[in-house]
């Protein structure tokens, strides 16, 4: 099998596209290797435990608060935010919220490289990132309670203003939530240069993202019925258990976005001092339309976050109305935590021996197979819990190696452009888990009133023209996807651990020699074959172009 290692490259590739210098090239890491100077990139990537362990906390409430954001509150809004109000008028609103919630995040995406470029172009004494985990952490989770409150219950006064009030809201705290996503995930690059040390920063953050996400599943159902009998003397889901949800959410909120704000700290180097300013937002958007490898890991990932959203946001629906067991339902959270606890922290381990490629590939392989014992036993208990350890096993590993992929498509841009587009590039992602979102919260809402899955609806009530509506949306249609996905990153994805080594060794060799943007943008006006564009297009069996000297990787 191929080894992944960067630091087993054999020497007659890993000087192409490098000056001649007459000097033997030493079998070291792309972190060990200094640049004429400056300082060894290395020290991106010498933390100590702590700075680490302060960065993985920020997404153990990053991901909590998404998946409260994401699915729950979906959930909230059809089962109990307008549980005071006519049948008839809440199932109006319920439409209304649900797709006006659909069309706002659809058209933040937008907003989301905008604002990747205005992280980029942060200059504080705190760094580019850190300011934004105090701004966009603290707010949103503010913004976050207050929904749950269903506005203080605005919509039993007003039911113009509600919705108006609604929109203001729910598009601030999108908006401050992606600076919190964009600064925390862009901040990865900035701790290291290096393509392992950059896995084990992304296998922390994962690994407590697993738990955060995966937890609020686990405790949601028992936190709501508790408040909602603290409160009401009634185990029944109330307005005060979701309420009390809410906040709970926003203050680990709060507490983890703190966390990363004053436990870390960004390392200067010569890719990022000897870069071209980031430019406005259209020079940035222009850089990532020439960012080929970017594109296609972004269209592959796209399709695997929708098709992972599609299921995993209906799952209560499938424990309280198709198995008629929602007791059952924390199950469809401690497996994921147990699969993402053991998978997070061996991600680097296996891609030190294994190419992340091929983990990719495996983890697709699960999720079919997944996908496969939920079509056809949707209803029998055991081979719902045996699907589930299918389709989350692999989840971490198909997630690490887009995100890795991304963050390693920042050096190959800045070498296409001159530009090193930090948070604009690892903006995507978050872009496309907003796509995502969007696509969860429009199936979710659907099926609920499509498939009369509202109010005080049970199992019993459930035709068999309910379930097929449900298994169409939750694992059909999320099944095609999967399988595009796998395609996509088969056929069009080149970048890996080898070809961003080599990317790494190029880039710092002009800067050296005093190339700077003009080595890069010359690389950019080439293209093709004489460019970056040939690492892509003429990496053959080893992931690089078979030229060398001035024609480029």
């Amino acid at each position: 099998m191929e080894q992944s290692s960067t630091e087993h490259e054999p020497t007659d590739q890993s000087n192409i596209g490098q000056p001649n210098t007459g000097q033997p090239n030493t079998e070291r890491s792309v972190a060990e290797q200094p640049v004429a100077g400056q300082p060894s990139s290395s020290s991106g990537g010498k933390t100590g435990v702590g700075r680490r362990i302060c960065y993985a906390l920020g997404n153990l409430g990053q991901a909590a608060f998404y998946n409260a954001l994401s699915t729950y509150f979906v959930v909230y809004v059809t089962s109990t935010m307008f549980a005071g109000v006519d049948k008839a008028l809440a199932t109006r609103l319920i439409g209304i919220i649900t797709g006006l919630i659909v069309i706002i995040r659809i058209a933040e995406i937008f907003i989301d490289p905008l604002l990747g470029n205005l992280i980029d172009n942060t200059t504080t004494r705190f760094g580019r990132f850190r300011p934004w985990q105090v701004i966009g952490g603290c707010t949103s989770a503010v913004l976050l309670a207050l929904i749950y409150t269903g506005l203080f219950g605005l919509v039993n006064v007003s039911e113009t203003w509600f919705i108006i009030l609604f929109v203001v809201v729910f598009i601030t705290l999108d908006v401050l939530y992606s600076l919190r996503d964009i600064s925390y995930w862009g901040m990865i690059p900035a701790l290291s240069e290096d393509s392992h040390e950059r896995s084990v920063y992304t296998a922390l953050g994962s690994f407590t993202g697993s738990i955060g996400y995966n937890g609020i599943t686990v405790v949601v159902i028992p936190i709501v019925s508790y408040f909602s009998y603290l409160f009401t003397g009634s185990h029944a889901e109330s307005q005060s258990g979701w309420i009390a949800f809410g906040v709970i959410v926003a203050l680990l909120g709060i507490i983890t976005a703190l966390t990363v704000a004053f436990g870390t700290r960004e390392n200067d180097s010569a890719l990022r001092a000897k870069a071209e300013k980031n430019g406005n937002p259209l020079q940035a958007f222009a850089a990532l339309a020439h960012n080929d490898q970017l594109l296609w890991v972004a269209l592959s990932y796209l399709l695997y976050a929708i098709a992972n959203v599609a299921t995993t946001g209906v799952l209560l629906y499938l424990f309280k109305f198709v198995l008629g067991q929602p007791a059952a339902f924390s199950i469809a959270g401690v497996i994921p935590i147990i699969t993402g606890l053991i998978a997070a922290p061996l991600y680097p381990v296996l891609n030190r021996f294994i190419p992340r490629r091929y983990l990719y590939i495996a983890g697709m392989a699960f999720m079919i197979a997944g996908y496969v014992m939920f079509i056809v036993g949707a209803q029998n208990l055991t081979m719902v819990i045996v699907a589930l350890v299918l389709f989350y096993i692999p989840g971490t590993f198909i997630q690490m190696t887009a995100i890795l992929s991304l963050t390693d498509s920042i050096e190959y841009g800045q070498l296409k452009t001159g530009r090193r587009n930090e948070a604009v590039t690892l903006s995507v992602r978050p872009m496309l888990d907003k796509i995502a979102g969007a696509f969860s919260n429009g199936i979710v809402g659907f099926i609920a009133v499509a498939a009369g899955m509202v109010g005080t609806a049970t199992a019993a009530d459930m035709t068999a023209e309910n379930i097929r509506t449900f298994k169409m949306f939750a694992f059909y249609t999320p099944l095609a996807l999967i399988v595009a996905s796998l395609l996509v990153f088969v056929f069009t994805v080149k970048i890996d651990e080898k070809m961003h080594a080599r990317i790494v060794e190029e880039l710092e060799a002009k800067l050296a020699g005093g190339d700077g943007a003009d080595g890069a943008g010359d690389a950019d006006g080439a293209d093709g074959a004489d460019g970056v564009g040939g690492v892509a297009d003429h990496d053959g069996a080893d992931g690089a172009a078979d030229r060398d000297g001035a024609d480029g990787i």
